[in-house]
């Protein structure tokens, strides 16, 4: 017998109940892992995938986990929309490093608090994850009780840095929400950032 997250009201969505209630399938925990088979093989063929598949069920019914509902949700429309965003960001981001790698002239470094409007830990790990990604940015420290990024930026002697610094930390957050986000997380990017978060 094989129930479906989508219509059991006891399960989180994209899990599915086999043999009884006694083994829970985690959908988006068998995709993970049969990505990692065919980046272990080196070859993306159907023969890889299927076989990935395969073990990741295998894995997930020898060595069951607890459900837990990490609120994770996937629109399609935002997830192409992140990656074509984060394609673009990383292309552009290197050509600057790049230039400033040749470039004579001093930077002033500085490390800027950014305070986010999602609340959830996985909302605010990704975006952590998305803006260390873009060569132009990292990210030093990640303050859970406030939910703020820490994050180091360059050219800190230019007012407008600081600015463009946090409006992209506050466009990769609501591109990751509106790929992975719930509603109540989808309604919090929707509002206006919060001021404030200077340098240290």
């Amino acid at each position: 017998m094989i129930s479906l997250g989508f219509h059991d009201p006891d399960l989180p969505p994209y899990r599915c109940v086999v043999l009884g209630r006694r083994r829970i399938l985690d959908l988006p925990l068998i995709a993970w892992l049969t990505v990692v088979w065919v980046l272990l093989w080196g070859n993306l063929s159907w023969a890889n995938v299927l076989n990935g598949v395969l073990v990741a069920v295998v894995l997930c019914l020898v060595f069951p986990l607890p459900v837990v509902d990490l609120r994770l949700r996937l629109h399609p429309l935002g997830i192409a929309r992140l990656a074509v965003c984060l394609l673009a960001d990383m292309y552009s981001s290197g050509v600057k490093v790049a230039r400033q790698m040749f470039d004579s002239r001093p930077y002033r470094a500085a490390v800027l608090a950014v305070p986010l409007r999602c609340r959830s830990d996985l909302m605010l790990t990704a975006t952590a994850v998305a803006v260390s990604n873009v060569p132009d940015g990292s990210v030093v420290e990640v303050r859970r009780s406030n939910a703020t990024l820490f994050v180091h930026i360059l050219e800190a002697d230019d007012p407008e840095a600081a600015d463009r610094a946090r409006r992209s930390v506050w466009r990769m957050e609501e591109l990751i929400v509106r790929a992975f986000g719930d509603h109540e997380e989808i309604d919090r990017v929707r509002a206006a950032p919060r001021p404030g978060g200077g340098g240290r």
